[in-house]
């Protein structure tokens, strides 16, 4: 019986550290949330690696799209209901860092449903006979 019991145990205490996410895991993704809804201050910085020159810098309320090995999109809000969409090749020696230039309260246990209505409302236009 105490073999059975201690089996037991040990199987829930395994099932319960393997599913559980760390305070950082937590915080990583709503600092990402929050990124990617032009809350965070970010500057992008791309180089040279071989001759270790500055090529370019984007500095703001930035979002990053890295899906892609070749390429990766910089999308910064630069007023309300503006932004600029920026597309960099990245190549052998042509690679970014990404800076977080201020600091943002992100609570561990506090999570972020984001809808974005453009995408849920589709842009409908209305014509009339006159």
């Amino acid at each position: 019986m105490k073999k059975k019991l201690f089996a037991i145990i040990i199987g829930l205490i395994a099932v319960f550290t393997l599913s559980a996410c760390t305070e950082a895991d937590t915080v990583s993704r709503n600092l990402a949330k929050s990124a990617d809804s032009f809350e965070v201050q970010r500057r992008v910085v791309f180089f040279n690696g071989i001759t270790d020159k500055y090529l370019l810098t984007v500095e703001g309320l930035c979002s990053l799209d890295t899906d892609s090995s070749k390429k990766i999109t910089v999308t910064c809000k630069v007023g309300k209901d503006q932004y600029k969409k920026h597309y960099l090749g990245l190549s052998d020696n042509v690679s970014y860092f990404v800076e977080q230039t201020d600091a943002k309260f992100e609570n561990a246990y506090h999570y972020k449903v984001l809808f974005r209505p453009e995408q849920i409302i589709p842009d409908i236009k209305i014509q009339t006979s006159k």
